[in-house]
Protein backbone atom coordinates (compact mmCIF):
# COMPACT_ATOMS: atom_id res chain seq x y z
CA UNK A 1 0.00 0.00 0.00
CA UNK A 2 2.90 2.15 1.14
CA UNK A 3 4.80 1.66 -2.35
CA UNK A 4 1.46 2.45 -4.56
CA UNK A 5 0.70 5.62 -2.29
CA UNK A 6 4.85 6.63 -3.20
CA UNK A 7 4.46 5.83 -6.90
CA UNK A 8 1.38 7.85 -7.18
CA UNK A 9 2.91 11.00 -5.50
CA UNK A 10 5.83 10.32 -7.60
CA UNK A 11 3.21 10.69 -10.89
CA UNK A 12 1.63 13.32 -9.64
CA UNK A 13 4.44 15.75 -8.41
CA UNK A 14 6.38 14.71 -12.51
CA UNK A 15 3.04 15.73 -13.72
CA UNK A 16 2.93 18.98 -11.78
CA UNK A 17 6.48 19.70 -12.72
CA UNK A 18 5.23 19.64 -16.17
CA UNK A 19 2.16 21.13 -15.93
CA UNK A 20 3.70 24.36 -14.18
CA UNK A 21 4.97 25.92 -17.34
CA UNK A 22 2.47 28.16 -18.97
CA UNK A 23 1.36 28.87 -22.66
CA UNK A 24 2.90 32.67 -23.89
CA UNK A 25 0.87 35.35 -22.72
CA UNK A 26 -1.04 37.75 -24.45
CA UNK A 27 1.34 40.78 -23.72
CA UNK A 28 4.08 38.26 -24.90
CA UNK A 29 2.35 38.20 -27.89
CA UNK A 30 1.43 42.06 -27.87
CA UNK A 31 4.60 43.06 -28.03
CA UNK A 32 5.03 41.84 -32.03
CA UNK A 33 2.68 43.74 -32.75
CA UNK A 34 3.63 46.82 -30.93
CA UNK A 35 6.39 49.68 -32.10
CA UNK A 36 9.82 48.46 -32.12
CA UNK A 37 11.89 50.21 -28.67
CA UNK A 38 15.45 50.19 -28.61
CA UNK A 39 17.58 48.29 -26.41
CA UNK A 40 21.24 47.06 -24.97
CA UNK A 41 22.82 46.00 -28.28
CA UNK A 42 21.55 48.04 -30.79
CA UNK A 43 22.99 49.85 -33.63
CA UNK A 44 21.32 53.18 -34.30
CA UNK A 45 22.24 55.78 -37.35
CA UNK A 46 22.02 59.11 -36.36
CA UNK A 47 21.84 61.59 -39.17
CA UNK A 48 22.04 65.53 -38.08
CA UNK A 49 21.27 67.68 -41.27
CA UNK A 50 24.14 70.55 -41.72
CA UNK A 51 26.06 68.65 -39.19
CA UNK A 52 28.04 66.19 -40.62
CA UNK A 53 30.31 65.41 -37.73
CA UNK A 54 27.51 64.32 -35.81
CA UNK A 55 26.41 61.74 -38.59
CA UNK A 56 27.58 58.36 -37.90
CA UNK A 57 26.10 54.93 -35.88
CA UNK A 58 25.81 54.69 -32.23
CA UNK A 59 25.23 51.95 -30.00
CA UNK A 60 23.15 51.48 -27.28
CA UNK A 61 25.25 50.54 -24.32
CA UNK A 62 24.73 48.15 -21.52
CA UNK A 63 23.09 51.01 -19.62
CA UNK A 64 20.78 51.66 -22.31
CA UNK A 65 22.16 55.10 -23.56
CA UNK A 66 23.78 56.42 -26.75
CA UNK A 67 26.79 58.75 -26.17
CA UNK A 68 26.81 61.55 -28.45
CA UNK A 69 29.23 64.07 -28.93
CA UNK A 70 28.63 67.74 -27.85
CA UNK A 71 25.52 66.53 -25.14
CA UNK A 72 26.93 63.52 -23.60
CA UNK A 73 24.83 60.51 -22.77
CA UNK A 74 21.68 60.27 -23.76
CA UNK A 75 18.59 57.52 -22.90
CA UNK A 76 17.55 55.05 -25.93
CA UNK A 77 16.58 51.91 -23.57
CA UNK A 78 12.73 51.83 -24.06
CA UNK A 79 12.69 54.64 -26.22
CA UNK A 80 10.98 54.57 -30.23
CA UNK A 81 13.63 55.78 -32.84
CA UNK A 82 11.20 58.62 -33.53
CA UNK A 83 11.41 60.00 -29.63
CA UNK A 84 15.46 59.33 -29.52
CA UNK A 85 15.45 61.72 -32.52
CA UNK A 86 13.36 64.80 -30.43
CA UNK A 87 15.26 63.93 -27.34
CA UNK A 88 18.70 64.44 -29.03
CA UNK A 89 17.24 67.38 -31.07
CA UNK A 90 16.07 69.26 -27.51
CA UNK A 91 19.27 68.62 -26.16
CA UNK A 92 21.71 70.08 -29.59
CA UNK A 93 18.70 73.12 -29.61
CA UNK A 94 20.27 73.83 -25.66
CA UNK A 95 22.71 76.13 -26.91
CA UNK A 96 24.59 73.84 -29.68
CA UNK A 97 23.05 74.23 -32.63
CA UNK A 98 19.91 76.32 -33.52
CA UNK A 99 16.84 74.52 -34.86
CA UNK A 100 18.45 71.16 -35.76
CA UNK A 101 16.94 68.58 -38.07
CA UNK A 102 17.94 65.11 -36.80
CA UNK A 103 16.87 61.80 -37.52
CA UNK A 104 17.39 58.44 -36.15
CA UNK A 105 17.19 55.16 -37.85
CA UNK A 106 17.76 51.80 -36.95
CA UNK A 107 21.62 50.37 -38.66
CA UNK A 108 21.19 46.87 -37.40
CA UNK A 109 19.24 45.42 -34.92
CA UNK A 110 20.31 43.56 -31.23
CA UNK A 111 21.70 39.78 -31.91
CA UNK A 112 18.90 36.84 -30.86
CA UNK A 113 20.19 34.04 -29.04
CA UNK A 114 19.36 30.23 -29.42
CA UNK A 115 20.17 27.66 -26.78
CA UNK A 116 19.15 23.79 -26.17
CA UNK A 117 19.14 21.02 -28.60
CA UNK A 118 20.78 22.92 -31.62
CA UNK A 119 23.69 21.85 -33.78
CA UNK A 120 25.08 25.45 -33.40
CA UNK A 121 23.96 27.12 -29.91
CA UNK A 122 25.17 31.11 -29.78
CA UNK A 123 24.41 34.65 -30.49
CA UNK A 124 22.88 35.48 -34.03
CA UNK A 125 22.33 38.75 -36.45
CA UNK A 126 18.73 39.34 -36.10
CA UNK A 127 16.58 39.88 -39.68
CA UNK A 128 13.53 41.41 -39.83
CA UNK A 129 10.74 39.24 -40.16
CA UNK A 130 12.40 36.11 -38.70
CA UNK A 131 10.53 33.09 -37.12
CA UNK A 132 11.74 30.64 -34.96
CA UNK A 133 12.01 28.17 -37.77
CA UNK A 134 14.41 30.61 -39.98
CA UNK A 135 16.76 31.57 -36.17
CA UNK A 136 16.66 27.51 -35.72
CA UNK A 137 17.70 27.23 -39.64
CA UNK A 138 20.73 29.55 -38.96
CA UNK A 139 21.60 27.52 -35.92
CA UNK A 140 22.38 24.69 -38.18
CA UNK A 141 18.98 22.85 -37.05
CA UNK A 142 18.23 20.59 -34.57
CA UNK A 143 19.80 18.47 -33.06
CA UNK A 144 18.77 14.37 -33.28
CA UNK A 145 17.74 15.07 -29.54
CA UNK A 146 15.56 18.16 -30.43
CA UNK A 147 11.81 18.82 -28.91
CA UNK A 148 10.54 20.02 -32.73
CA UNK A 149 6.81 20.90 -32.18
CA UNK A 150 7.32 24.13 -29.88
CA UNK A 151 10.09 26.16 -28.51
CA UNK A 152 10.47 28.44 -25.28
CA UNK A 153 11.33 31.92 -25.88
CA UNK A 154 12.46 34.56 -23.07
CA UNK A 155 11.66 38.12 -24.15
CA UNK A 156 12.41 40.96 -21.98
CA UNK A 157 8.98 43.43 -22.16
CA UNK A 158 8.82 46.70 -19.82
CA UNK A 159 12.12 45.97 -18.03
CA UNK A 160 10.36 42.34 -17.09
CA UNK A 161 11.35 39.37 -17.96
CA UNK A 162 8.86 36.85 -19.35
CA UNK A 163 9.15 33.77 -21.27
CA UNK A 164 6.40 31.61 -23.13
CA UNK A 165 6.13 28.38 -25.10
CA UNK A 166 5.42 29.09 -28.89
CA UNK A 167 5.93 26.99 -32.07
CA UNK A 168 7.78 26.83 -34.59
CA UNK A 169 5.86 29.41 -36.98
CA UNK A 170 5.97 32.32 -34.46
CA UNK A 171 7.83 35.73 -34.90
CA UNK A 172 11.00 36.57 -32.88
CA UNK A 173 12.33 40.06 -31.47
CA UNK A 174 15.33 41.25 -31.35
CA UNK A 175 17.16 40.32 -28.17
CA UNK A 176 15.17 37.41 -28.03
CA UNK A 177 16.29 34.18 -26.36
CA UNK A 178 15.07 30.77 -27.69
CA UNK A 179 15.95 27.83 -25.94
CA UNK A 180 15.22 23.97 -27.85
CA UNK A 181 14.21 21.42 -25.21
CA UNK A 182 15.14 17.73 -25.72
CA UNK A 183 12.33 15.55 -26.51
CA UNK A 184 11.85 12.45 -23.93
CA UNK A 185 11.25 9.83 -26.74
Amino acid sequence: MFARVLLLLIVVLGLHGCSSYRPAGDAFHKSLVGPYTLDSGDRVRLIVFNQTDLNNEYTVDQSGYVSIPLIGNVVARGKQTSELAKNIASRLDNGFIRNPDVSVEIAQYRPFFVMGEVKVAGQYAYVTGMTVQTAIAISGGFSTRAQQRYVDITRQLNGKILTGRVALTAPIRPGDTIYVRERFF
